[in-house]
């Protein structure tokens, strides 16, 4: 009877074990799982603000803004009494008297415009001919201008517009028809001219001081392809692979980034890209540590112990200035050394998803608090999933990439309009820019 008791007891343990990981499940708020895959999700107009008892709107002492006039008109329409609606006399040569005026902002009706380059000879009087040339966005004997390469690469890496819809757009509204196969080859064009600044994106993020990466997948003609990323404050270089594996990285980074410190989610192939250092995100590890929190009932006072830590990591980061980061500093290394103790902790036997994360760190311990020694190094990865996460919008509102063709068209362009964004420039202008210089 003992015996059965104890293999009882024991099955007993096993099941509540499986239990605990059926009613505490993953989701997007304790894991590196997406907001997309969540199982019950809350309605998205069920908010969770309570009421606070101030009426909807800006609130006393908001600066409002209002529609304003700055400038001069390029339009007056004057509105003239005629005649007298009494009895009936011409008022054509009676002096008027302004009593009030409005003014209404518009655009004009958007209307195509054609142009001829034409190249001419000249004969000096040396005898030698001179022959003028078009310019290199001039390529063909007729072709959509920079403008139009420029909307058109907008509308798809920006405002995310499927091919149809772009479409229906330049012909209800430029009056300009288009036909799917045009946008294509337009697209195709001003790709081929964004590539070496694209390239130059790259060769600048193998420079850089640091670099956060990571990777999504994506809807390629019905296959399951991924789209990674290499980021930092001021550039963005997306990629698209058919693998989510150490091949991307070795194929767009042969020699690793040496140069750079990367940031990443602690998936083990970034680990293997040579990097000066590797930190690992802090909002993944608070996810996870959240998770083995509510799956052992606060229970695993190694993972609510870790959290803290985590928090008050933080907060040193965000109050130490520059200067800081270069000299000894009590608070670091007092939180350095509650860490090595964390790591070399002996946990409950029945806690098998703390222990594999105990293990992924001690492994790893020197990528975990390293935002503490550079002042310019993110403790998380939040800037890369903000890069990639417009791939998520695309599908959303495409559905799929049709070709590996279009999806390396959008990367190209994508990376190139999120650089501008950071740079804080026009994006239109900026790809108008390319349409116009990027072949020469």
């Amino acid at each position: 009877m003992a015996k059965t008791i104890e293999v009882l007891l024991a099955k007993v343990a096993s099941l509540e074990a499986e239990l605990a990981i059926y009613k505490n499940k993953k989701n997007s708020n304790n894991s590196h799982i997406p907001p997309s895959q969540d199982q019950n999700r809350p309605r998205k107009n069920q908010s969770l603000r309570e009421k606070t008892g101030k009426k909807p709107g800006g609130q006393l002492g908001h600066d409002g803004t209002t529609l304003e006039f700055n400038g001069t008109f390029d339009n007056v329409i004057e509105h003239l009494p005629n005649f007298c609606n009494n009895c009936g006399n011409d008022l054509a040569e009676v002096s008027e008297t302004l009593i009030e005026s409005r003014k209404i902002i518009d655009i004009p009706v958007i209307k195509p415009t054609y142009v001829e380059h034409r190249i001419y000879r000249k004969v000096c009087s040396c005898g030698h001919c001179m022959y003028s040339e078009f310019p290199a966005y001039v390529s063909a004997s007729l072709q959509y201008g920079p403008n139009v390469e420029s909307l058109v690469g907008y509308l798809h890496g920006r405002q995310y517009l499927p091919y149809n819809r772009m479409k229906e757009l330049f012909t209800d509204v430029m009056n300009l028809p288009i036909s799917v196969g045009g946008i294509n080859n337009v697209l195709t064009r001003i790709t081929q001219k964004a590539l070496p600044y694209y390239e130059q994106i790259k060769d600048r993020i193998c420079k850089s001081r640091f670099a956060g990466t990571d990777e999504t997948s994506v809807k390629v003609n019905g296959q399951n392809d991924w789209i990674w990323t290499w980021q930092n404050d001021d550039l963005t270089f997306i990629v698209h692979s058919d693998n989510r594996g150490a091949k991307t990285i070795e194929t767009q980074f042969p020699n690793g980034l040496p140069l750079t410190g990367l940031v990443h989610d602690r998936y083990a192939c970034h680990f293997n890209c040579e990097a000066t250092y590797h930190q690992m995100c802090m909002a993944h590890l608070l996810r996870d540590l959240k998770y083995i929190t509510q799956l052992y009932d606060n229970k695993c006072e190694w993972a609510m112990n870790m959290k803290t830590l985590i928090a008050e990591a933080l907060e040193l980061k965000k109050a130490m200035i520059p200067i800081q980061y270069y000299q000894p500093n009590e608070n670091r290394d007092q939180l350095v050394k509650r860490l090595d103790q964390l790591l070399n902790a002996t946990l409950h036997h029945d806690h098998a998803k703390a222990k594999t994360l105990l293990k992924n760190l001690a492994k790893h311990k020197n990528s975990i608090f390293n935002f503490l020694w550079y002042p310019h190094l993110p403790p998380d990865n939040n800037g890369s999933e903000r890069a990639i996460r417009n791939i998520k919008v695309k599908q959303k509102i495409s559905g799929q990439f049709k070709s590996d063709h279009g999806a390396d068209c959008f990367v190209v362009l994508r990376s190139v309009i999120d650089t501008t964004i950071k740079a804080g420039q026009n994006v239109l202008n900026a790809l108008r820019l390319v349409a116009l210089y990027g072949a020469e």
